[in-house]
């Protein structure tokens, strides 16, 4: 018995327009939710900024390191490449400060390693805080 004898062959046929439609919706969700970043590339340029000029305090130990190296600590200057009495030097600088903080003037032609050194020296004499001196761009000579 062969009840399918009067229908005809129906074509199978698969319906991609809710197919479509449900992706867009998903690339649409992605392209909203998604946020686009430009991360920074190496075209840097330091040592200049535009900031108020900042009162000198009881606080501040500053750190000079020349474009040869030489690094002074509050207008004495310490032997070149002596890492311990960098330590001992900004240990005797912080003794008697409340909570001090070493402010890095740097040339701009210093070596990244005597600036990484002073920070180190730094943190070996317990002193926390660290920050970096810039000159505006009005001084700077350009």
């Amino acid at each position: 018995m062969n009840f399918r004898r009067g229908r005809g062959r129906e074509e199978l046929e698969i319906n991609l327009i809710p197919l479509i439609d449900v992706l867009l919706v998903i690339l649409i969700f992605l392209m909203v939710t998604t946020s686009y970043s430009k991360t920074a590339g190496l075209e840097i340029t330091l040592p200049s900024a535009e900031a108020p000029e900042a009162e000198q305090t009881d606080r501040e130990i500053n750190v000079l390191i020349t474009a040869r190296g030489d690094i002074v600590i509050d207008r004495q200057a310490l032997a070149v490449g002596s890492g311990g009495s960098l330590v001992d030097a900004l240990a005797r600088a912080a003794a008697g400060r409340q909570d001090p903080v070493v402010i890095i003037s740097s040339d701009r032609d210093a070596r990244l390693q005597s600036s990484i050194d002073v920070m180190q020296a730094a943190q070996r004499a317990g002193i926390t805080g660290i920050s970096f001196a810039t000159q505006s761009d009005t001084s700077a000579g350009r």
